[in-house]
């Protein structure tokens, strides 16, 4: 699967990362298994690492429905949702720019898009220095 999940209880936060070629069908499985977890909950801050990213499907149909489904679990919550998207490289950043473009008109969910691991992890509110420090930290 070109996407998988990790939610790190402790610190409210979900990591998210692609690998390869994203296929959007996997995207919308991934999601379906993170809000049927048992440990999600609304509001959880989303950080998604798109830095081994090399294309992706170009499924615009399926990219409106999981942004549609992602809306429905973030937007219905009441809970605003801060999503980072780490994009260091073109394919990525294009991307990213693409599902920003999608949450313009939604008040609940807050995207931003960053090019540097210490970024994400500030506007996160993490001590981290790395994604890999952040992961060994878990639970």
């Amino acid at each position: 699967m070109s996407v998988t999940f990790r939610i790190l209880r402790k610190s409210g936060l979900v990591y998210v990362r692609y690998e390869g070629v994203a296929q959007l069908t996997e995207t919308t499985e991934a999601f379906g298994n993170y809000v049927t977890h048992p440990d999600f909950a609304p509001g959880q801050k989303q950080l998604v690492d798109l830095s081994r990213l090399t294309g992706w499907d170009g499924d615009f149909l399926e990219l409106m429905r999981i942004q549609a489904m992602k809306a429905e679990a973030f937007v219905a919550a009441g809970i605003q949702t801060m999503m980072v998207y780490y994009a260091p490289t073109a394919v990525s950043f294009e991307l990213s720019k693409l599902v920003l473009r999608s949450w313009d008109r939604l008040d609940g969910p807050v995207a931003l898009v960053q090019q540097s691991e210490p970024g994400c992890l500030t506007l996160l509110g993490m001590a981290e220095k790395s994604f890999a420090q952040l992961l060994e930290n878990v639970n």
